[in-house]
């Protein structure tokens, strides 16, 4: 019961950690050929709408739906599993399937937010890299 809980913690938190590492990192903007203050305005403009974006929203989703998929299944598992009662299993699933949700539901967020920011630059006609 204690390395469920332990691996599933685990996993959460490398979800967690794994969608703030793509929080940091930003679209790459081809930049030859392209007025220095034009693009300050576009960069500062686009950050704004993406900046729109309801991370913390799409992370609580994710906690929630995460969290009640892990409690059904804990259950089940703690039905089947001799020594584990399906509460504890439940309470157990939805822990870890709450960390897992929050981090799949965050790291969608964060690619919500550079999906609209890599838009609205190639919209204004700039060559977006990655």
């Amino acid at each position: 019961m204690k390395r469920f809980m332990a691996v599933a913690a685990t996993l959460g938190i490398a979800a967690v950690a794994l969608a703030g590492c793509t929080a940091t990192s930003q679209p790459i903007v081809d930049s030859k050929g392209v007025d220095s203050q034009q693009f300050a305005q576009d960069k500062y403009e686009c950050e704004q709408y993406a900046d729109q974006a309801n991370v913390a929203g799409d992370a609580a989703v994710g906690a929630l739906g995460g969290a009640a998929g892990g409690a059904a299944l804990g259950a089940i598992t703690g039905a089947l599993v001799p020594g584990v009662s399906a509460g504890g299993g439940a309470a157990l699933g939805a822990a870890g399937g709450g960390l897992l949700g929050l981090g799949g539901g965050a790291y969608s967020g964060v690619e919500q937010k550079r999906e609209i920011y890599r838009n609205c630059m190639k919209n204004r006609g700039y060559s977006v890299l990655n």
